[in-house]
């Protein structure tokens, strides 16, 4: 009987530290970008953000998956309707993940593939590379993204920024300390290199960017997110959404 209570003495404890911790208020806001990707660790990277209660921004391509289809095809609806219950926001990063390289004459941008196909677009065909991704997602959610969005490689012009807002798109770029390195390769930079950098520059009101997914990356860099978060919580760091 004495045992018994013990455990509900040290329970009742335990509870109260984990319910005073909750309620510690924040000592600084940091934002997480997470970009669409080869969604392969998709799954796992949003149960790890729902087990800590950290919402992030989701920035949308039609990118390639895995699976052999693309990320905002309908069999992914299921994955983003989960999404969008659980509180985050989200952002277009283009349709076709493809790069703005440079301004072009009187009107147009560049428009770059990886394999270097070039498109000349003025501003109804960015508002329309940036408003299909809105398109899709509405179709498998019910719900428009944010108006905010996001260059592929951080690359845009003038030009591109300017058509952007015109077309009531505000631009989101990550922090240089919020580089955090999951498209590097991981020969020279492991896991533990890029955790370390993290917890050692991330400042508050720092952006932080990653990815559903690397190809090219030998070592998955979601393996270390769940340390990166607890590590950036316990310097007393919170989480919000580029939206609020």
């Amino acid at each position: 009987m004495v045992w018994k209570w013990c455990v509900v003495i040290l329970c009742g404890f335990a509870f109260g530290v984990a319910s005073a911790a909750a309620s510690t208020p924040c000592q600084g806001k940091i934002s997480l970008m997470m970009a669409t990707g080869n969604m392969a660790p998709a799954e796992e990277i949003a149960r790890i953000l729902n087990t800590h209660h950290v919402q992030a921004t989701f920035f949308m391509a039609n990118e390639k998956t895995i699976r052999g289809d693309s990320s905002l095809e309908p069999g992914w609806a299921e994955f983003w309707r989960a999404r969008v219950a659980e509180g985050h926001a989200f952002g277009t990063h283009t349709w076709r993940h493809w790069y703005f390289r440079r301004d072009v004459g009187r009107d147009k941008v560049a428009y770059v593939s990886r394999s270097g196909e070039t498109e000349e677009l003025d501003q109804a065909g960015v508002c329309a590379e940036l408003k299909r991704v809105d398109d899709a997602f509405f179709a498998m959610t019910g719900r428009h993204i944010d108006p905010l969005w996001s260059a592929p490689g951080g690359r845009t012009t003038a030009r591109t920024l300017a058509f952007a807002r015109a077309c009531g798109y505000r631009y989101v770029q990550w922090t240089p300390a919020g580089f955090l390195g999951d498209e590097l390769p991981s020969e020279q930079y492991p896991n533990q290199k890029l955790l370390d950098k993290a917890l050692r520059s991330i400042r508050a009101g720092d952006i932080l960017v990653m990815h559903l997914g690397i190809w090219s990356r030998q070592e998955p860099f979601y393996l270390i997110l769940e340390s990166l978060i607890t590590g950036l919580q316990a310097k007393g760091l919170c989480f919000t959404t580029l939206g609020e």
